[in-house]
């Protein structure tokens, strides 16, 4: 005997990831990763505005991306923020996509011989500088019918405990710890909140890195990039543009209901 019972029709569409139109401000977007998702963005139909500390790093990064636009500020300082709030209320009356990049390496050695002043300059550009600029630009967020995201950047660092970078991988748990603390607080404002964590992303920084670590720890560089790569499933370092991408992802209408999540891009990183 027949079913009557009627087969449901599945619809399918295509999904494609468009973050055209999209307004967004990287914080540290002059070089670096910071730099590979402001060209990601750009480059796919965004309005893009980029932060950087060092005036002539935010010019070359202004005169390669077209249509990119950009302010010099500390992202630590707490007047710099609200300077670049004000451009970026200017120029775009709303925000759509807050990516908070600024961060630096920070000191490297035992604990017991760190300069406290380091210490501090690490504490504040990494995660001092994410708050200020969450607090002054979730207005304009709220305000956004698009979507509208915090992207933080942490690092494998903080999820995994990091010997010799203490103040570094401090830093970078504590920024997991924001991100989804504002997951909670901003979402019913319908803002979401996401942490990347990018590990060793090849490149001059990475090698400064490695160079820093290869001398605490009395080896060659070569050893140490070794030892680092071992530590790696994919026995591979990562590339900015990785990163940009699954801030793209993040930041589109195909995670419209990602949010609070802690996404690494590592390559599998096992231990640092």
């Amino acid at each position: 005997m027949a079913s009557t019972l009627a087969t449901p029709e599945i619809q399918t569409r295509s999904l494609q990831l468009d973050v055209r139109d999209l307004r967004v401000l990287v914080t540290a977007g002059g070089s670096g990763i910071g730099r590979a998702i402001a060209e990601g963005f750009a480059a796919s139909g965004a309005k893009v505005h980029v932060t950087d500390v060092v005036e002539a790093t935010l010019a070359d990064a202004l005169d390669a991306v077209p249509g990119l636009t950009g302010t010099v500020g500390d992202a630590s300082n707490v007047e710099d923020v609200r300077r670049v709030a004000r451009e970026v209320s200017s120029r775009f009356g709303e925000l759509d996509v807050l990516v908070n990049n600024a961060g630096i390496a920070g000191p490297t050695g035992r604990i017991d011989s760190l300069d406290p002043a380091e210490v501090d300059r690490t504490i504040d550009v990494n995660l001092k500088s994410q708050f200020y600029f969450a607090e002054r630009l979730t207005p304009l967020l709220a305000a956004s019918k698009r979507n509208p995201s915090i992207i933080g950047m942490s690092s494998v660092a903080g999820r995994l405990g990091y010997g010799f970078r203490t103040p570094y991988s401090a830093t970078k748990w504590a920024i997991v710890g924001l991100i989804k603390s504002l997951a909670v607080e901003l979402g019913p404002l319908g803002i979401r909140a996401n942490a990347i964590l990018p590990g060793a992303v090849q490149g001059p920084r990475m090698d400064r890195v490695i160079a820093a670590r290869a001398q605490t720890l009395g080896m060659t560089f070569d050893a140490m990039r070794d030892e680092y790569l071992r530590k790696i499933s994919l026995r591979r370092m990562v590339e900015a543009r990785d990163v940009a991408n699954l801030a793209l992802f993040l930041a589109s209408d195909l995670a419209r209901n990602i949010s609070g999540q802690v996404i690494s891009v590592d390559g599998n990183t096992e231990s640092i």
